[in-house]
């Protein structure tokens, strides 16, 4: 069996013991876990299972006078807002039976507990069963609660996230000085390299150690060792947590296959994060669409053009949105698989050619055309299976991936992507003839209030993504007094942008702290600003510590123009370099005795030290987000190097430009929501 097939079989098997459960109940589902369920067969599967209905866990929901069985599946702690949000359920419904499912596993809640790890084996579990049979108002009636490491979602056979971490991100300089204002003088730390677990707030140290449970788990299922690698501080702790993971030991000594997993620091390259320069038809599907509701890797897909509805408020609340994954649909799996993986006008050209293939399947009167593709070519396809409903029901995955395309051609964010890309060439020249002061100069114009907009000017949004880009693509940058005089005209502009603007974003209440544009004073966007401005100094930081992987910019010369050398690129030619050098920034993290042995003899003696290529299995771990043409970008690269490792990326999250900017700015990195 393949290493891909059994990470499908692994997430397939965690769910199935949700399913074993669920006949003839309500299930109550936090989003996170229905998240990673709508990558693995969707609530279909559940229903086929024999549950009765699905809702959201809140505490607005209940089961009926006639539903005596409830299944609650969560990612989060059993206590505080958590047990608070299932109390409010079960005092609403009349349930007799209960069963709870979390992704937190017992020995975390020990530690949450502020307990004894030698404790009873599911002492904290076995209590919450007595509270919610107190709940349900009989000592007598039925109460299970148990541990599922429900955490991937297989967005491809290579491509795997963890929606359950979707908020982790890597700790910048600003969470530094946080972690150093509760400890002495004597004992501050001097950079994030010198952070350990232990030093890190109760609950960054719960999620970091629920990541390294999940992780364990899924070994655990593959009967495979791993050696563990880091790129990056935050990459180190979580590998160092992974490596010395108390239940891995016995696993390590009777696994059958080895990998190397590398953990990769997101905040190293923030650049290509936020870049447009990946020509990827699902990357540009995830920024122009609107999100699914509560899902931070899927969209929204109009399928109104499908009806005979008008487009109007109550006809949008009448048909469920469509949506990107497809996992119970084999043809539109494939599309799917294939453009994640292709440019953009080859993604397009894929999608023509699967809507051709299936209206000749339905003997459809379909006119074939070679050349472009175009939007309203591909939405003439779709029209011949409006009115047929054995067509639309045989085809339906495939109709709602042409549709994303189709909608995402038309969609004015595809200009201003192309409007992006074309200021990014730009900068990329720029900061091969000046300095950072003088590039924010050339975008101090760009940023104008709401009443001297045009479409085709950015947001304040925008412009925030554009300033990520700016700061992290030169790296550790000069103080001077010329980029503080830049730095304060461009916060000036961004102050009365921010101000002036009718309505907050989501993304603006949450940087500036206020809900409405009423409660938004100029001395609170001033606060605002400037709190960016010194995380975006941190982001110029964030690879002063690296010695191999230093720049992700190359200035160019008279000849060549400057370019961006993606750093994920460049950790993976260096683990497939054909003369494997000892490897200076991916450092190795040791699982003991024995591997700090090695480690030290190899100072002393040719001993040779574990390498990321030693084994047949290489697995990137993105901690904070990857983008789909990056992960494309590392399948060319292993290709290039005709390997016969199999590789598989995971991450928190498929990034968009514009999660940058929240993840920076707006997201509690050293206080996690882990319902506590």
């Amino acid at each position: 069996m393949s290493i891909s097939l059994g990470l499908s079989a692994f997430t397939q098997q965690t769910w199935d013991k949700v399913r074993s459960k669920v006949k003839k109940a309500v299930v109550f589902m936090d989003d996170r876990c229905a998240e990673s369920l709508h990558w693995n067969g969707g609530a279909q599967r559940l229903f086929e299972a024999g549950a009765q209905n699905v809702k959201q866990f809140s505490s607005f929901e209940a089961g009926g006078a006639k539903q005596p069985k409830a299944v609650f599946v969560v990612s989060t702690l059993l206590k505080s807002r958590t047990a608070d949000v299932v109390k409010d359920i079960i005092g609403l419904s009349s349930f007799q039976y209960c069963v709870v499912f979390t992704t937190v596993a017992h020995s975390i809640h020990l530690l949450a507990n502020n307990a004894s790890p030698e404790m009873e084996s599911d002492r904290v579990f076995k209590q919450f069963e007595e509270k919610l049979c107190e709940w349900m108002g009989d000592m007598n009636y039925t109460a299970e609660v148990m541990h599922v490491p429900l955490f991937l979602a297989p967005v491809s056979p290579h491509l795997l996230i963890a929606p359950a971490f979707g908020s982790v991100f890597p700790l910048v300089s600003q969470d530094l000085d946080q972690i150093n204002t509760s400890r002495p003088d004597k004992k501050k730390f001097g950079s994030l390299a010198d952070v350990d677990l232990h030093s890190l707030p109760p609950e960054l140290q719960i999620q970091i150690k629920s990541l390294a449970s999940g992780l364990n788990a899924m070994f655990d299922f593959l009967h495979v060792r791993e050696e563990c690698f880091a790129v990056g501080p935050t990459s180190r702790i979580i590998a160092g947590e992974l490596a010395n993971h108390p239940q891995a030991k016995n696993r390590r000594k009777t696994a059958q296959h080895k990998a190397s997993v590398v953990f990769i620091d997101r905040t190293l390259d923030l650049t290509g994060a936020v870049g447009h320069h990946g020509d990827n038809l699902v990357e540009k599907i995830l920024s122009a669409l609107p999100e699914l509701s509560g899902h931070n890797n899927d969209v929204m897909v109009d399928m109104l053009e499908l009806t005979s509805l008008q487009k109007n408020e109550d006809s949008y609340k009448m048909i469920a949105p469509g949506h990107l994954a497809q996992p119970n649909d084999p043809a539109a799996q494939a599309l799917w698989e294939s453009i994640l993986n292709m440019k953009h006008k080859e993604a397009v050209m894929e999608v023509r050619r699967h809507l051709v293939e299936a209206a000749s399947k339905e003997n459809l009167p379909i006119k074939m055309s070679l050349g472009r593709v175009t939007p309203e070519q591909l939405s003439s396809y779709i029209h011949l299976f409006k009115n047929n409903f054995k067509a639309m029901q045989n085809h339906c995955g495939t109709l709602q991936l042409s549709l994303a395309t189709v909608q995402t051609l038309r969609s004015p964010q595809l200009t201003k992507w192309d409007s992006f890309l074309a200021f990014e060439r730009l900068l990329l020249q720029a900061f091969g003839d000046s300095d950072l002061p003088e590039v924010l100069k050339q975008i101090l114009p760009m940023i104008k209030s709401k009443r001297e907009r045009t479409d085709d000017d950015h947001s304040p949004e925008d412009l925030l993504v554009l300033l990520v880009y700016v700061y992290s693509l030169p790296g550790e940058v000069v103080l001077s007094k010329q980029l503080e005089e830049a730095e304060l005209e461009v916060k000036k502009a961004l102050v009365k942008a921010v101000c002036d603007e009718p309505e907050l974003s989501s993304l603006l209440q949450r940087i500036t702290g206020c809900l409405s544009s009423t409660e938004l004073t100029l001395d609170k966007a001033h606060i605002a600003v400037d709190k960016m401005f010194e995380t975006l100094r941190g982001v110029t930081k964030s690879r002063a510590h690296m010695k191999q992987f230093r720049a992700v910019y190359s200035p160019g010369d008279s000849v060549h123009q400057g370019t961006y050398r993606p750093l994920l690129k460049q950790v993976v030619e260096e683990i497939f370099h054909p003369d494997r050098p000892d490897p200076v920034d991916i450092v190795h993290m040791s699982a003991g005795l024995t591997d700090l042995l090695k480690t030290g003899f190899s100072m002393f003696m040719k001993v040779s030290r574990p390498h990321p290529s030693d084994h047949p299995l290489l697995i990137l771990f993105v901690v904070g987000g990857v983008t789909p043409s990056e992960v494309h970008l590392i399948k060319e690269v292993v290709s290039s190097h005709k390997s016969a490792l199999q590789i598989i990326v995971l991450s928190s999250r498929l990034l968009k430009p514009l999660d940058i900017p929240e993840l920076l700015f707006a997201t509690d990195r050293l206080h996690p929501d882990i319902g506590m």
